[in-house]
């Protein structure tokens, strides 16, 4: 019954009637202390309408055949979903070296708790490394000669990123402390009345200033508006976790 929708094309961003409604999620200027990565990153979303635009045939790659639908939106998602956990991998490295960092500045680096904080930040992010690299590893060339990643392990690499991923923030924000949403923001760090005392209690094992600019980093991408995006992208983004529990079920062979 859905036959007219059955439509896949691809149009350049210019072509006269596409608009893209931009996402006001964290607008505005960030300063670099408060928002030391934030301040100069920034991923776009956007509702995007097509408005009586005009593609031609050479851009149309199915209309009206939803027997082809299901192959081009598996395979759509499984070079996207293994894009995702290759480039989630930075953020995790940077989950574990943050937390190692704070804990040693903040004086207590051999605590136990943040010893096994740390051992848990250190396996759940190679656990994500070691099934991304395995699914490449599994990669399987089609009868066009294209390769493409393994479903079963793609999806699991992806499953296992969003599961542990609010378990892996709340470990990093316990290594932390609560200096992670009470620090000072810039205007105050940059007075010369206030600056001085900000230095005398704020410091640990490090001068106040490493000290607070590290705590800016792990809340840029925990605590504030930018760590908050990407708690969402961890659940929804390249396919919700339901989605990803139906191919590793459809993908493995009992």
């Amino acid at each position: 019954d859905d036959t007219d929708y059955a439509v896949a094309f691809a149009v350049p961003i210019n072509t006269e009637g596409l608009k893209l409604y931009v996402s006001s999620f964290s607008g505005g200027e960030h300063n670099e202390f408060e928002h030391p990565l934030s301040s100069r990153t920034k991923m776009l979303e956007s509702l995007t309408v097509f408005d009586d635009v005009f593609v031609p045939w050479d851009r149309v790659f199915l209309c009206g055949e939803p027997r082809l639908c299901g192959a081009i939106a598996l395979t759509f998602v499984e070079y996207h979903r293994f894009t995702a956990v290759s480039y989630k991998l930075p953020l995790l490295d940077a989950f574990v070296r943050s937390a190692a960092t704070i804990a040693e500045m903040n004086g207590v680096p051999k605590a136990g708790h943040i010893r096994d904080k740390l051992a848990a930040l250190i396996t759940y992010a190679e656990s994500v490394r070691a099934l991304t690299e395995m699914a490449a590893l599994r990669g399987r060339i089609d009868p066009h000669g294209i390769a493409y990643p393994d479903p079963l392990t793609t999806n699991m690499a992806k499953f296992t990123f969003a599961k542990g991923f609010h378990e892996a923030v709340a470990l990093v924000q316990e290594c932390a402390g609560g200096l992670l949403v009470t620090g000072p923001g810039q205007e105050d760090w940059d007075s010369e009345e206030i600056r001085p005392i900000l230095e005398k209690y704020l410091r640990g094992a490090v001068p106040a200033e490493e000290r607070m600019r590290m705590m800016n980093l792990i809340a840029d991408i925990t605590a504030r508006d930018f760590g908050g995006y990407h708690a969402v992208l961890a659940i929804h983004a390249e396919g919700s976790v339901e989605a990803e529990k139906m191919q590793i079920l459809r993908s493995y062979d009992p």
